[in-house]
């Protein structure tokens, strides 16, 4: 994994961003969001996401076609059962959570086997409501 000194100033610019959010953001979102780094072009931010989504610092959710700031140690590995990540995503507030994907890594590797898949990555979300969110319904 690479150490944020080791980023370019756009680089560290959007992995702030991301960092700061509690949400899922997009790279428009993001672009608007750095403007005043001096990242002007949609480019410039896509450019950055590859790079920080490689050494495994962002992660891209599929489904919203957003980005997430990696809530682990820079570090870290996702587990030995290749790279299986899993967040948890509020369809109220837009709550996005990074989740320990252990169980889940091995459950997919079981389902991909009998069909001889060697499984490199797998990305699962789940959709529902957080805990503020599920109060809130729970209370109406």
């Amino acid at each position: 994994m690479t150490d944020t000194h080791e980023l370019t100033r756009n680089q560290d610019a959007i992995f702030g961003a991301l960092r700061s959010s509690a949400r899922a953001l997009t790279a428009y979102e993001l672009l608007d969001l750095v403007r005043e780094a001096g990242i002007r072009a949609p480019t410039q931010v896509y450019r950055a996401l590859d790079h920080l989504m490689e050494v495994g610092l962002v992660h891209r959710i599929e489904s919203m076609n957003a980005f997430v700031a990696c809530a682990h140690d820079h570090g870290h590995d996702h587990g030995a059962h290749g790279d299986v990540i899993a967040f948890s995503i509020c369809k109220d507030c837009g709550d996005v959570s990074e989740l320990s994907a252990d169980k889940v890594a091995g459950t997919v590797e079981t389902l991909a086997e009998p069909r001889g898949f060697a499984m490199e990555s797998a990305i699962v979300e789940l959709r529902g409501h957080c805990a503020a969110c599920n109060e809130g319904v729970a209370k109406k």
